[in-house]
């Protein structure tokens, strides 16, 4: 029941847990993060291609079960610990990978891009549905305020599909695997994420209103003349929110 309960689905087929270690690990790694490892069959294949690797599991059960191979490779250390909780950052640079539950996968997410460079990369398996709205692009169906705050940290790739069956006990849903790849944010000149993403959730505020309409209630007349106020957030680049914010800030 805690299983279920957790919204764990267990990746079983080899051929795709092999595709998502070699995204994670194209080259020999120092440190890989695991974020659920659930029944250790990504673990086994992380330790193929890393130094050492932390796997994050939150259920206790799976805990006690992955102790047998905690005990036979000392490389590998099993931590029992909720991923929105601690602190990622403490063991330094990793690569970051996992197979997300599905009701945590967005904060984790937003957890780990927001680490900048101490994630070396992350290479997550989610639900395809958040899979296409965080590698989204502006002027698609699928493109809103999550992908630009996951954007804004880093470059995402869309890797493949995973198809319910390859799952125990299969989703109803089907999954994807997205890399990440940190990006540096100085270039957008801007210096307070935190600030960056609230004003962009204003922005977002009614989807289908102008950025005028959204923006006006704080920002009176002063965004009437920006040659993006009759456009919808939808439509707008990282870039160009970047460039209304940098705006705003030198009022």
């Amino acid at each position: 029941m805690a299983r279920q309960r957790l919204g764990q689905h267990f990746l079983i087929r080899g051929s795709i847990l092999e595709r998502i270690a070699r995204a994670a690990c194209p080259e020999h790694e120092a440190l890989v993060v695991e974020i659920g490892p659930g029944k250790g069959a990504l673990t086994t294949r992380l330790l193929a291609r890393a130094d050492r690797v932390i796997a994050l599991e939150i259920d206790s059960l799976l805990v006690h079960s992955l102790a047998p191979l905690q005990a036979a490779d000392p490389r590998l250390a099993v931590v029992e610990a909720d991923a929105l909780h601690i602190d990622l950052a403490q063991w330094g640079p990793a690569v970051i990978a996992g197979n997300l539950p599905y009701y945590a996968a967005t904060a984790i997410m937003e957890r780990a891009v927001a680490l900048g460079s101490t994630m070396r990369r992350g290479v997550f398996l989610m639900q395809k549905e958040v899979a296409a709205r965080v590698t989204a692009s502006p002027g698609s169906r699928d493109y809103g305020y999550l992908s630009v705050a996951i954007q804004f940290s880093a470059g995402v790739e869309f890797l493949f599909e995973v198809k319910p069956a390859a799952f125990q006990p299969p989703p109803k849903v089907d999954s994807a695997v997205v890399r990440f790849t940190p990006r540096d944010r100085a270039e957008l000149g801007i210096a307070h994420r935190a600030d960056f993403l609230s004003f962009v959730a204003l922005c977002f505020r009614q989807k289908r209103k102008t950025l005028r309409n959204n923006l006006a209630a704080r920002y009176g007349a002063s965004i009437d003349g920006w040659p993006e106020a009759g456009q919808r957030a939808e439509q707008i680049g990282i870039a160009e929110f970047a460039a209304m914010y940098r705006r705003l800030a030198l009022r």
